[in-house]
């Protein structure tokens, strides 16, 4: 009979070209009838090895992840064997039961989002950011407030979620909450893994988002002008705080880094590149990409201010918190006349427009030194500019002219 019974792990691949992790799944065959679950353990593509089912090499990681993925094979084969010493209906249904315990059609929506943000918080440094982290647990702290106010309950059922469920919890985010259409999105993605999780593993019948389709709003995303920039520049503080926040902005501004990528930005991350000169190499925090960056003079002088800097993190810049630095952005603006509302992310706007599409550098080489994935997600944060435009017909103009008097 044990040869009826079989425990494969697969990697399930992101549909993104450039996913370097991918989940390992658990996949039960008994009597020609399967099931597939997910283990929640993530580990690197290029170090799967799909026949041995196993991650391949000897380090540390790699072997606790094949000594936890041995664990769950182990108990599939034990509880195979428990049910054949009582002599009990086997199936692939009961296996599946007794694996994931009998409580596993109670399973509630706050339970479960509870028990993936402890296990992501394990992880946090090595699959998942900080930030990552903090953002499901917010989501989590959202849905518990809506599970409270519309069923007065401190839980709801993930098997009773359904389409209706779903509506009303964005009508919450976006009523209760005051959030954007785009930041209910956000937080209704993260819900969403927790359902898809409980859907994997059997939890629920059907997945409610299955054609759940809401689209994202296009929405112009500020930057500053040259003009806005020369203002920041020039500007004289009596405060060293508000100086180092004004140039850790500027050095964002003039390399498109986000604030995660600055914060822990390091003289390691500086090196000599291909053309003599002095480049950041950095893998961007959120999407595990490298970023390429030649560094522009500005940039340049700002890592050169600070290179004396006493910090024995061994940190580039001053950075300090993100809500701080959005605080004393606020304060810039007020005292530079800007009415924008500045916050840190908008360097990476400023970056992607002003200083160096609208100077003709092509989008290809802006998506490169931002770390995209896709030519698609750059366009999101590049506008160009009436005066770029007018340069470009300009120059188009002279062409045509110049060919009409070659033909004269």
């Amino acid at each position: 009979m044990q040869n009826l019974l079989s425990v494969i792990f697969y990697v399930r691949k992101s549909k993104s070209i450039t996913t370097t992790h991918a989940t390992v799944y658990l996949r039960i065959t008994y009597n020609g009838k399967r099931v597939e679950l997910s283990t929640m353990r993530k580990v690197p593509l290029a170090k799967w090895n799909s026949k041995a089912s196993k991650v391949s090499g000897t380090s540390v990681e790699a072997k606790q992840i094949n000594r936890n993925l041995d664990i769950i094979k182990n108990s599939i084969y034990e509880i195979h064997q428990n049910l054949l010493d009582k002599g009990e209906d086997i199936s692939i249904s009961r296996i599946k039961v007794e694996y994931l315990g009998d409580n596993s059609k109670h399973k509630s929506s706050i339970e479960m989002f509870e028990e993936h943000n402890m296990r992501m918080d394990k992880l946090v440094g090595k699959d998942y950011s900080y930030r990552t982290l903090q953002r499901y647990k917010t989501t989590k702290k959202h849905l518990s407030a809506f599970i409270n106010s519309n069923y007065s309950k401190k839980d709801y059922p993930v098997k009773d979620i359904d389409v209706k469920f779903i509506n009303a919890f964005i009508y919450y985010l976006k009523t209760e909450l005051d959030l954007s259409h785009n930041s209910a999105l956000k937080y209704l993605s993260y819900f969403k893994k927790i359902v898809r999780i409980a859907y994997v593993n059997g939890w629920v019948e059907k997945d409610p988002f299955y054609n759940f389709k809401l689209k994202v709003q296009l929405i112009d995303r500020e930057f500053l002008t040259k003009e806005e920039i020369i203002k920041i520049m020039e500007k004289e503080f009596t405060v060293p705080r508000m100086e180092n926040v004004r140039d850790v902005f500027l050095f964002s501004c003039y390399t498109g880094l986000a604030y995660v990528d600055v914060y822990k930005l390091t003289a390691d991350d500086i090196i000599k590149g291909i053309d003599g000169n002095k480049w950041i190499k950095t893998k961007r925090t959120k999407t595990k990409t490298l970023s390429s960056i030649p560094i522009l003079p500005v940039a340049e002088k700002l890592i050169e201010k600070y290179e004396n800097l006493e910090n024995p993190t061994g940190k580039l810049l001053p950075v300090y918190t993100n809500q701080r630095m959005n605080s004393y952005l606020k304060e810039i603006a007020d005292s530079c006349g800007i009415k924008k509302n500045l916050t840190f992310h908008m360097a990476r706007h400023t970056f992607a427009t002003t200083v160096t599409l609208s100077n003709g550098v092509p989008i290809e080489s802006v998506s490169k030194m931002l770390g995209h994935r896709s030519l698609k997600t750059t366009q999101h944060y590049a506008k160009i500019l009436d005066d770029k435009l007018s340069e470009d017909m300009n120059l188009l103009k002279a062409r045509i002219l110049a060919g009409e008097r070659m033909e004269k």
